[in-house]
């Protein structure tokens, strides 16, 4: 077993608080110099469920979940609904040990809490640990819990026997604790802590040769998801209003700007239903704030009617889609790239809107305060596209990714000399004139002295008026739509969103969008390691699209594997769409499970449409050819 990198599984029911025991080992990890990134898998149950969290620690930088996982700590679901085989969901009981054996490596390291778990109860158990070499240690961590009063710290016994299995100091576990727990809890918590490592070191032999990497970082990181870095990034970009209803994963971003907004002078607002979120939040831009709302794929259906409000009486405003698998209710907390179509063509009619997809953390941030930027300088709707694996999964990421200046300014909004001046030469304010630079046509905000006029959601002429004049029709429509062409050449000066990683020159080129960003990249990295001439580009700029850049890419490669989580190829078909003359290159990896991409399904999958190479039946993905072929 090497040493150079760490895939930590946690393991137990939800409501037994695993997300929040890995959240904090995770730190723990950050803070002893490591490179981290988490993976959560966990039901759509408030309580009870198969759930657990993945960490992934190296001394290198990693991108993305790895392949499979080198421990396991099992801690059992102690709301299991039913403990016997035969019923429908089987033994709930055994699963965060039985269900997570078929991705532990060879040589991998098992605690499981033998108080709450019963190994006997798995077929051929023994066989498989024999088989596979395999390191068990069975522990009573739920005993020894209760030996200090509350049953749920046999979490942290299991990180104080993890912490000695893998001979990794307890100082930054124990800062951590104190950090969040005080009084007779925490001294409770750093005694069961300190007794579980002690037990091991003393009353175990270790079998395995896992420990844990040791690395420093040349600059302080921070621990973020993508959800972080969406609601920092609307935050510092002078986003003072939000107004949303619940719904995985979106929730995240809004309650990290709930949490935050108050002292920013901020409101939140949580409403009735998604029509309600997004037309409040329109109400609040058309005012002079910068607003902000969003869903995920069910509640933004919701927002189509709005969305278009939006675009017709030319209201900026910035939407967060968070996608999870679909159709309807679907996995509500499983990661898909699904909504691309959704999110791209809702709305009435000839709609217009800009739609970012970052690919990790930092662009989360960046590309969230162009969205503000975009859509307040062009007064047009702006969509930030993620999903539940950026949304839930943290990584390390520099502190100083978040140094950028804070931007109040609300963008193309007439000062009270100009409505003046303008009255003086047309008579009245008008909101809508044909020939606004790049399509803009600049706004005055309520309270303004000359700058009132009519917002309507039928078309209208140049002061607001209803008007169905065929003229004034087509030039609006034109005017309206010029505005991608205008955003298009603003991204192409001032914002480099297409990541591309690899060799300039090489031979075969991989497709991404979205959060597959960093397993494309590692792929890329493993197969040029193995002698293929592989480069990666991940496409952010989705409407409007690059395409420059990804034109420039195609030419440059023979064949390009296009991998995305869903179904239907939804941006390989963008892709041909937009640039339908490099169909023929185009191959589709698709995966759609519920489970996000591993970089070994990505090397599979380009090897065998690509190079000839490994059968892909061992992974749940599927390849497909542009053309049918």
């Amino acid at each position: 077993m090497t040493d150079d990198e760490l895939i930590w599984r946690i393991a137990g029911g939800s409501g037994d608080g695993i997300d929040s025991t890995s959240q904090n080992f995770a730190k723990a990890l950050m803070r002893s110099g490591l490179n981290v990134f988490t993976h959560r898998h966990y039901p759509s149950r408030i309580r009870g469920g198969h759930t657990y969290v993945e960490i992934r620690a190296s001394d290198e930088e990693v991108k993305s979940r790895g392949d499979g996982y080198n421990f396991l700590l099992a801690l059992g679901d102690s709301f299991a609904r039913n403990p016997q085989e035969e019923a429908y969901y089987g033994n709930e009981e055994i699963k965060p040990l039985s269900e997570n054996l078929d991705e532990l490596r060879e040589g991998g390291v098992i605690i499981y809490d033998k108080g709450l778990l019963d190994a006997s109860e798995i077929d051929n158990f023994d066989e498989r640990v024999e088989e596979n070499d395999w390191h068990v240690y069975d522990l009573d961590l739920r005993g020894l819990a209760k030996e200090y009063g509350r049953e749920v710290m046999r979490n942290t016994a299991g990180v104080g026997a993890t912490a000695a299995l893998l001979d990794l100091d307890l100082d930054p576990i124990e800062d951590l604790m104190d950090d969040a727990m005080s009084g007779d809890v925490l001294e409770a918590n750093l005694t069961i802590l300190h007794d579980a490592y002690d037990s091991l070191k003393d009353d175990y032999e270790f079998t395995h040769d896992l420990r844990a990497p040791e690395g420093t970082n040349d600059e302080e990181q921070v621990f973020v998801s993508g959800s972080h870095g969406i609601a920092y990034g609307a935050l510092d970009e002078g986003c003072r209003f939000i107004s949303g209803y619940p719904m995985t994963p979106w929730t995240d971003v809004y309650t990290l700007m709930t949490q935050n907004l108050s002292e920013f002078g901020g409101i939140s607002e949580q409403v009735e239903d998604e029509i309600a979120a997004a037309s409040l939040a329109i109400g609040a831009s058309h005012a002079g704030a910068k607003a902000m709302s969003g869903s995920s794929g069910g509640g933004f259906a919701l927002m189509s009617e709005p969305l278009g409000l939006a675009e017709i009486t030319e209201t900026p405003i910035v939407l967060v889609e968070a996608m999870r698998a679909g159709p309807s209710t679907g996995m509500p907390t499983k990661p898909e790239q699904g909504d691309l179509e959704h999110v791209l063509y809702t709305s009435q009619g000839d709609s217009n809107r800009v739609v970012f997809a970052p690919g990790d953390p930092a662009e989360c941030y960046r590309q969230t305060r162009k969205a503000f930027e975009l859509a307040y300088d062009y007064q047009i709707p702006a969509i930030v596209l993620y999903d539940q694996k950026l949304s839930g999964g943290h990584q390390t990421i520099p502190e100083s990714v978040f140094d950028e200046e804070p931007n109040p300014d609300l963008g193309s909004v007439v000062s009270e000399q100009d409505l003046e001046e303008a009255a003086k030469k047309a008579g009245r304010f008008k909101r809508y004139v044909y020939d606004g630079e790049g399509g803009v046509s600049p706004r005055s905000l309520p309270g303004q002295k000359g700058g009132n006029f009519l917002a309507s959601g039928n078309e209208h002429n140049e002061v607001g008026h209803i008007s169905e004049d065929p003229d004034n029709r087509v030039t609006q429509m034109n005017r309206r739509l010029a505005k991608l062409d205008s955003i298009s050449e603003d991204l192409a000066e001032n914002a480099d969103h297409q990541a591309v990683h690899g060799p300039e020159d090489a031979d075969y080129g991989i497709l991404s969008f979205g959060s597959t960003k960093g397993v494309a990249e590692e792929a890329v990295d493993r197969l040029n390691e193995e002698g293929h001439s592989v480069k990666s580009m991940n496409v952010s700029d989705i409407m409007p699209f690059a395409k420059d850049e990804v034109t420039e890419f195609l030419e440059s490669v023979d064949e390009a594997l296009v991998i995305e989580m869903n179904a239907t190829a939804q941006f390989r078909r963008h892709i041909q769409g937009q640039l339908g003359r490099f169909g023929e290159k185009l191959y589709s990896l698709l995966k759609y499970d519920g489970n996000p991409f591993e970089p070994a399904e990505v090397v599979s999958g380009f090897e065998v449409r690509l190079e000839g190479g490994a059968d892909v039946t061992d992974h749940n993905v599927r390849i497909e050819s542009a053309t049918g072929d």
